[in-house]
């Protein structure tokens, strides 16, 4: 008996054809597992957990300020207080002096709705006549004269700010004699640094609220605390936080 089979020519060809479509589409499926199986690790490699936004803003930390015994600009029965934390040589100060203050007094000292405080910062590492402009602008109060001798000092910023310690000392009783103060009082008062302690005071208190720099700003009341403001911002800034006090 013979071993050899014998295939028709038409039937060889269709189970060539079978053979190869089974492994061209074994091939595909293959290929498709791998890719899937890429994709997903590829995936899990680049996964970003995303960060979690808050809906609303956390509200702004209030403190307990002490305003003591320190000038006051406007109302005594203001429903929000402003206190100010300045140093009379700082730029940054005066320009607060002089873009947004009279806007902020006009609309909100003036009307009654806030009073400001103000409390020296002299920050004599970097200006050098910052502590005898405090004592001075301390020495016009004792006479009642703490906002008109503040705005000459800023003011004249610019005249005195570079000027050696003994001609600064002689200008600021310049500018005592010029506001009408007992030149006699006010020139031993400045001399004797009088109120040094409560320039050093001053400063203490800013540096425990937080205030780091000049000008800052504590806004708020005893009843309900105070927010920190800092820094010489546009006056729409200080304009958005008052408003949000008086609400």
């Amino acid at each position: 008996m013979s071993d050899d089979i014998t295939i028709k020519k038409s039937t060889y060809t269709k189970m060539i054809f079978g053979i190869t479509t089974a492994l061209v589409v074994a091939a595909f499926l293959g290929g498709i597992l791998v890719g899937n199986l890429g994709e997903t690790k590829t995936v899990q490699n680049t996964q970003v957990i995303p960060t979690q936004i808050p809906t609303t803003p956390t509200p702004a930390a209030r403190i307990a300020v002490a305003t003591g015994d320190s000038p006051v600009l406007g109302s005594s029965s203001a429903p929000v207080t402003m206190i100010e934390f300045s140093d009379f040589q700082c730029p940054f100060c005066g320009a607060y002096y002089t873009q947004t203050l009279p806007d902020v007094e006009k609309n909100y000292i003036d009307s009654g709705k806030v009073k400001l405080v103000f409390k020296n910062m002299p920050l004599v590492n970097l200006h050098p006549n910052a502590n005898a402009a405090a004592l001075a602008a301390e020495c016009a109060n004792e006479q009642g004269k703490f906002w008109d001798y503040h705005n000459k000092l800023f003011s004249n910023q610019n005249s005195w700010a570079s000027l050696g310690s003994t001609n600064a000392t002689s200008t600021f009783k310049q500018y005592a004699a010029q506001l009408g103060l007992d030149t006699n009082s006010f020139n031993s008062c400045i001399d004797s640094s009088k109120y040094a302690d409560k320039v050093n005071r001053d400063a203490q208190d800013g540096a425990t609220y937080g205030a780091t720099g000049t000008p800052t700003f504590f806004i708020g009341s005893d009843q309900k605390g105070y927010t920190k403001l800092v820094g010489a911002q546009p006056y729409t800034v200080f304009q958005q936080a008052l408003d949000a006090e008086l609400k």
